[in-house]
């Protein structure tokens, strides 16, 4: 898939949506969730069982979103959008742009850039967060995520270590939101072959290593300070096996992936509009040109919605 296609995928996108979407909507502020940086609705690193934008369930709805994090050795900006379906199911839509500064140029490739696109899809398959929020009783939610990176002077390397650039994440999310103590949790279960969410391919069969998916936990909370303010912290788990490979290319650990995690603020000025800021820490990327340093940084993302 050539990323040139992905401008106008997202224009179309945002036509659909600004087409159907009704001028009033009546979902309450925050529980359409943010968009994540692989475009589904959720929290900013991990998908929740919510279906985005401001559209309940006779409405349809959307929401568009850019989003720029920077860590200690990296730069990642992305933009997307969704479209939210009688609150039941989202389309949506991301492009990825990682800068790897100094990690590029180590690598003989200055001014490298990983590019990935991500078309995802979603469907409510149980309960509702809000209806529901006086039970035991999570909505979940079914998801798929095709994910394709982009082709740059990276490509031998990862074909040497039995990395592909294409990929597709399934999981399901379930989430539940406890209005009365202004609480909202969310536990997702994702099946992937992502080497670093997939901007360093998907898979490493070097050295015998088998292609097979791994099952790795998320999780998010999130507590509502006022109608339009919520704090809240997530914790992603991420595939290693690239190590592995690394390890057998004479790498040692210099292709090491750990653990996402943040600690975010969303603020929503307008039932429109939603901003959100983030202390960011994800683990080691690369360690082996970046002294292992952990990637530390600030994710800055707004999105308006419909």
């Amino acid at each position: 898939m050539r990323h040139t296609v992905s401008l106008p995928l997202i224009a179309s996108v945002l036509s659909l949506l600004c087409a159907g979407a009704h001028a009033d909507t009546g979902k309450l502020l925050l529980t359409g969730g943010v968009s994540t940086i692989e475009g589904a609705a959720g929290g900013g690193l991990t998908p929740w069982a919510v279906i985005g934008s401001n559209a309940t369930a006779d409405e349809i709805g959307g929401s568009a979103y850019l989003t720029h994090a920077g860590t200690t050795d990296y730069g990642l900006n992305v933009y997307g959008a969704a479209v939210g379906i009688h609150d039941r199911y989202e389309l949506s839509i991301a492009q990825q742009d990682f800068n790897t500064r100094g990690t590029g140029t180590a690598l003989g490739l200055p001014g490298l850039h990983l590019k990935q696109t991500i078309v995802g899809a979603k469907v409510r398959v149980l309960g509702d967060a809000v209806l529901d929020s006086d039970t035991l009783m999570p909505q979940v939610a079914v998801g798929v995520q095709y994910k394709t990176l982009g082709s740059t002077g990276l490509d031998a390397t990862l074909g040497a270590l039995g990395a592909k650039r294409h990929g597709v994440d399934v999981y399901v999310s379930a989430t539940k939101l406890f209005l009365g103590q202004s609480l909202l949790v969310n536990a997702t279960l994702r099946a992937t072959k992502a080497n670093q969410n997939g901007l360093l391919g998907y898979g490493a069969t070097l050295g015998g290593n088998e292609d097979k998916y791994t099952l790795q936990p998320e999780f998010s909370v999130a507590y509502l300070l006022s109608k339009n303010v919520a704090i809240g912290a997530e914790y992603r788990f991420m595939r290693n096996k690239l190590e592995g490979a690394g390890r057998v290319a004479g790498l040692g650990n210099g292709l090491r992936s750990e653990d996402w995690k943040d600690i975010f603020i969303a603020w929503a000025p307008s039932k429109n509009l939603l901003l959100t800021l983030a202390y960011v820490d994800l683990g080691v990327i690369v360690p082996a040109t970046t002294a292992s340093r952990k990637q530390t940084g600030y994710y800055l993302s707004a999105q308006v919605a419909f």
